[in-house]
């Protein structure tokens, strides 16, 4: 067997210690003792202490923005056990309220997996309303312009058409972030408030439903519209099932293939990534396009499984809501779908949480900003709680800003 001379040249690879450099959560450390997480037939075990501490971070937030919302409610002077009696109730009381907080959580799965593809690439796509916007009217339109299609095809083609448009809408500032250098988070802003103008144009000019005397575009064909799961009573549509099955699509994309280790090395590293061969600017604007695709088809399912129509303001802040579940996850795809859940939960038990106890509905932003809080300084919760070891969950912001 012939060898190479030792003074052969070699193709340029990044060693052990530049890619532990680059932070790569999933890039395996070197063997120590005591480290439980080894290599073993090719797999890593798990941390199971280091996993349920993780875990238990988010839920002491929860926890504790929950008390400091029942100190608040105790200072107006209402009943803390009417209103979390009526939270509960209205949330999970029934199976009609279930379906409903479950219908809440569909848009919220799929914005939150948006948010988070992007924080792995090391972007902060503020531009999940805008591309949500985007998706809605490509959906919309998809679905009521298409005729004599069967819904076997027609209704995935509005889905596509929602996914095409929230990416398109997605790939402007990945493509201006990659090549010019001009900072995601200013340009997909203003492309937000670009998409509000735009299709408030549209719906109430050229897309117009001219048999309605409210600004909306005409219904969507039967033939595009998603199935109810368990009738229309309930409003549980399929795209729940779609928003759970793209959960896992984004787990295997980020942790199973090539392109999900090229984005995760891009967002933890960019140097190192450039250093190893991968090429920084397309998976970038791939990272965008794929957030933007997410957003999209959250739009798609809402128009295509509820609302059966595009009318205005109808996302009700979707995208900057799908911030705070993408932080509460840790950026975990299949850590987003209870995440997202306990979001919707608290949108639709507000309501009754408001009839039986007299306060402001506002109660809830005011729990939900104190989870944002806690999860976004979890040393303040392992301080309150003497929670001793384990390493923070790390969100990779983009990078440069504030610079």
């Amino acid at each position: 067997m012939s060898t190479a001379p030792d003074n052969a040249p070699r193709k340029a690879t990044p060693s052990d210690d530049t890619l532990r450099t680059a932070g790569t959560a999933d890039y395996p450390p070197a063997p120590a003792t005591g480290v439980s997480r080894t290599r073993e037939r090719g797999a890593l075990s798990v941390n199971w202490r280091a996993l349920a501490t993780s875990a238990l971070v988010p839920l002491l937030a929860i926890f504790t923005a929950l008390v400091i919302g029942g100190l608040i409610i105790l200072a107006t002077g209402a009943s803390v056990v009417s209103a979390y009696t009526g939270l509960f109730a209205g949330a999970l009381g029934s199976p009609q309220a279930i379906a409903n907080t479950l219908v809440e959580a569909t848009p919220y799965i799929l914005a939150g997996l948006a948010v988070a593809l992007g924080f792995k690439c090391g972007v902060f796509n503020i531009g999940v309303e805008g591309q949500i916007i985007m998706g809605s009217l490509f959906s919309a339109v998809a679905g009521y312009a298409i005729v004599g299609v069967p819904g076997i095809v027609h209704a995935p083609l509005a889905l596509l058409c929602g996914m095409i448009g929230g990416a398109l809408w997605g790939a402007i500032p990945g493509f201006l972030r990659a090549r010019t250098g001009a900072h995601e988070v200013i340009t997909t802003i203003m492309l937000n408030y670009v998409a509000i103008r735009l299709v408030d144009y549209l719906i109430k000019g050229p897309l117009r439903d001219t048999t309605s005397t409210a600004p909306r575009t005409p219904f969507v064909q039967e033939s595009a519209r998603l199935p109810y799961l368990f009738g229309a009573d309930y409003r549980l549509h399929f795209g729940f099932i779609i928003a759970l099955v793209m959960a896992f699509v984004i787990w295997w994309l980020l942790n199973k293939t090539t392109i999900g280790f090229e984005i995760r090395t891009v967002g933890a590293n960019p140097d190192a990534a450039q250093y190893a061969g991968m090429s920084v600017t397309r998976n970038i604007v791939l990272a965008m396009s794929l957030s933007g695709a997410l957003a999209g088809l959250a739009g798609a399912v809402t128009i295509l499984g509820l609302e059966h129509n595009y009318k205005a303001a109808f996302t009700g802040g979707y995208g900057f809501d799908s911030i705070a579940i993408a932080l509460l996850a840790g950026s975990n795809p299949i850590g987003i779908i209870p995440a997202a859940i306990f979001w919707g939960a608290l949108r639709n038990g507000a309501g009754l949480m408001q009839l039986q106890s007299g306060i402001s509905i506002n109660l809830i932003n005011i729990v939900q900003a104190l989870v944002i809080v806690f999860i976004a300084a979890p040393q303040i919760v392992r301080w309150i709680y003497r929670i001793k070891g384990g390493e923070d969950r790390q969100v990779v912001f983009s990078r440069g800003w504030g610079g």
